[in-house]
């Protein structure tokens, strides 16, 4: 048979396979969802043992958010050169050696290495893994799964609250965290292993060695006839590289995506990060703190779900605009820094819910922007950028916070940045899925 593969992938309905590669990205991205906040869920703990300030605090919940900016840009860009799978498995295996160094660490200088080398691997799954999705999806269910496998996230985050609280309840102390993230991380692993295929979009895009033998192989398992030969490839000239997301094609786009999330990413780990802390300040419990950050996890699953299924009968972008609106005035809000733990929880999850929807509203938008040749690279390098926003996030608010500045103080700093996303995203240029390809 003739014809390209990938437009059978677009048009046909989904294969038991491309569901099950979905589910596995989705719990992948719960498992760095985990991975993300345990340093959030731990950081009272971590205070207190070591006797370090907020500023010294923000340095260290900062650290593997950097290590997602690297892992992001770089592992992104090696997912369109090596491939989706091979990439995916190398960065389950660097997220399980970073969550048990963690275990064995002594000092701030040692957690924030590991956490470091975790962010890495973090990083490079997400880029890879929204690829991988986008190319298993087709056209009708394709901005319902990036959203879905975003909103794992959150998923992960819920469960892994719910269990680190019982932890913490149970008398445990901060390293039983990490090591219940490392724990699931090897348990992924061979799933991970026996699930994931190949994507179609990268072999026809990238033709490696036998890319016509793999590509058959790929649509035997999904039940589709073979093909005879590869599509036409594309002109040599048309790399996937960095500097290409900076041409006359994608350079404005590139600049205004990545502005975008650095700032709306900024916001999402203003709350995530420092919720716990906040809490404690206040005159709670480390294991009540994590409770508030299960609910504000709750608002960034539901928000995810929702604008995944409302993508799919509208334009995300004004969604998304909505959202970042309404955002900055529910951070208003939190920084009135309410008494009443029930009150403040509700505000929390709230909050979150219009965040995460306008974070998770985005990566249909990144998805789309680039064809495939770029996308892991595209999508990776927004990323990398945002994560610059996350990890400069919680440095900023804990050097406000130890210089005397109010929780409304604080609040309004960071939610402002849900109001430059909105320009953003206004000035975007429309560009949808065919004409990226």
């Amino acid at each position: 048979m003739a014809g390209d593969p990938r437009d059978t992938l677009a048009s046909s309905p989904m294969r038991p396979l491309q569901i099950a590669i979905v589910a596995v990205c989705i719990a992948l991205n719960g498992l760095d969802g985990f991975d993300v906040l345990a340093i959030s869920f731990a950081s009272p703990g971590i205070a207190t043992e070591w006797g370090i300030d907020k500023a010294q605090l923000g340095i260290v919940l900062s650290m593997e958010l950097l290590g997602m900016a690297a892992g992001s840009i770089v592992i992104g860009n090696v997912a369109d050169r090596i491939g989706r799978r091979g990439t995916i498995l190398a960065c389950l295996a660097i997220m399980m050696t970073g969550m048990f160094a963690a275990t064995a660490t002594h000092s701030p200088v040692e957690l924030s290495a590991a956490r470091l080398f975790t962010g890495l691997g973090i990083g490079g799954m997400l880029s890879s893994t929204s690829a991988l999705v986008s190319e298993f999806s087709n056209q009708r269910r394709h901005n319902l799964n990036v959203s879905l496998n975003i909103a794992g996230y959150s998923m992960g985050a819920i469960v892994g609250g719910v269990v680190v609280t019982r932890l913490l309840a149970g008398g445990s102390d901060w390293r039983a965290i990490f090591e219940f993230g490392a724990i699931v991380t090897a348990v992924l692993l061979p799933v991970a292993f026996f699930t994931i295929q190949e994507s179609v979009d990268y072999l026809v895009t990238r033709r490696p060695a036998n890319a016509l033998e793999a590509v058959n192989r790929v649509l035997a398992k999904l039940r589709h006839p073979a093909i005879s030969e590869l599509p036409p490839a594309l002109p040599k000239a048309q790399e996937s590289t960095i500097a290409a997301l900076f041409s006359s094609s994608y350079g404005l786009t590139t600049a205004l995506l990545s502005v975008c999330y650095f700032t709306e990413i900024m916001l999402f780990y203003f709350i995530l990060k420092w919720v716990p802390k906040i809490v404690v300040d206040m005159g709670f419990t480390a294991t009540e703190g994590a409770r508030v950050l299960v609910f504000a996890n709750i608002g960034n699953l539901a928000g995810a779900i929702l604008i995944g299924f409302a993508a799919q009968r509208f334009q995300p972008r004004g969604l998304i605009i909505g959202s970042l609106v309404t955002a900055f005035a529910t951070v208003v809000v939190f920084g009135l820094g309410m008494r009443d733990l029930s009150i403040m929880s509700v505000i929390v999850a709230v909050a979150c819910f219009f965040i995460n929807a306008s974070v998770v509203g985005l990566y249909p938008i990144m998805a789309n922007a680039y064809p495939a040749r770029l996308r892991a690279t595209g999508t990776g390098f927004v990323i990398g950028i945002g994560r610059g926003g996350s990890a400069l996030g919680p440095i900023v608010v804990g050097y406000l916070f130890k210089n005397g500045a109010s929780l409304m103080t604080v609040s309004l700093a960071m939610g402002a940045g849900a109001l430059v996303a909105a320009v953003m995203l206004i000035v975007l240029p429309n560009r949808n899925r065919a004409q990226a390809s």
